[in-house]
């Protein structure tokens, strides 16, 4: 009779340690994927938003331009790649300050 006690109390004190064990994984996954992606996220909204005229850019598809012209009303912004090549791109797709990509080094 006390074997089968003694069985039921080890069969719940390993299901809290694996409840514990499933939290602490979450919080190591969200502390180091979850939580960067969202600070990032952030960071290039804020970017968007701060968008002027005259700020070299890199859009969504790698191109490098000048914003010529914003218009907030349709959230499109005018990109001049080459001397009168302009291309009008929507806001969201402004990823990158190009002069401060190009500052940075390369990861190797």
């Amino acid at each position: 009779m006390t074997t089968i006690l003694l069985a039921g109390q080890a069969a719940q004190g390993g299901s809290m340690s694996f409840l514990i064990m499933m939290v602490a994984i979450f919080a190591i996954m969200w502390f180091t994927m979850i939580r960067p992606q969202q600070k990032k996220q952030k960071e290039i909204r804020n970017f968007q938003n701060s968008l002027v005229e005259g700020a070299h850019v890199i859009t969504g598809g790698g191109i490098h331009g000048v914003v010529r012209r914003i218009d907030l009303a349709t959230n499109v912004v005018e990109v001049e790649i080459a001397k009168g090549v302009t291309i009008r791109v929507d806001r969201g797709y402004v990823f990158a300050d190009a002069v401060s990509s190009a500052a940075q080094p390369q990861a190797k």
